[in-house]
């Protein structure tokens, strides 16, 4: 059952992480693409994206700090409530790192795989 959970966390950080290698070329050259077009006047369209640019990359690496504070918090818990089984299991320490990454990466992934979606129905010009 342990190799099972390994795999699953495992393959979630790598979806997670192929996801966002997919996602963030798209947005990128989304937006960079809308820069150059906007030009010295952009238009309201433009410039509330270029705010909600900014706002949300704030607002994704707070909900990824916190979501890797507590995945540790969680993990020093469950270390503090079982002083020996870190001896028995030599992978648990790679588990809970993985882990951890993978609470990290999930709110920044699901925001980049959300603006590549909504960003490909709309037109750059």
């Amino acid at each position: 059952m342990p190799t099972l959970r390994r795999r699953r966390s495992s393959a979630r950080f790598a979806a997670q992480a192929l996801e966002l290698s997919v996602a963030v070329p798209q947005v990128i050259a989304h937006r960079m693409a809308r820069l150059a077009f906007a030009g010295a006047s952009p238009s309201a369209r433009d410039r509330r994206e270029f705010r909600r640019m900014g706002a949300e990359k704030v607002a994704a690496f707070y909900e990824s700090w916190n979501a890797m504070y507590l995945a540790l918090l969680r993990a020093n818990l469950n270390l503090a409530l079982s002083p020996f089984q870190v001896w028995w299991s030599p992978m648990r320490g790679h588990r809970t790192g993985l882990s951890i990454l993978g609470h990290g990466l999930a709110p920044i992934s699901r925001r980049a795989a959300a603006n590549a979606r909504r960003l490909r129905r709309r037109r750059i010009v």
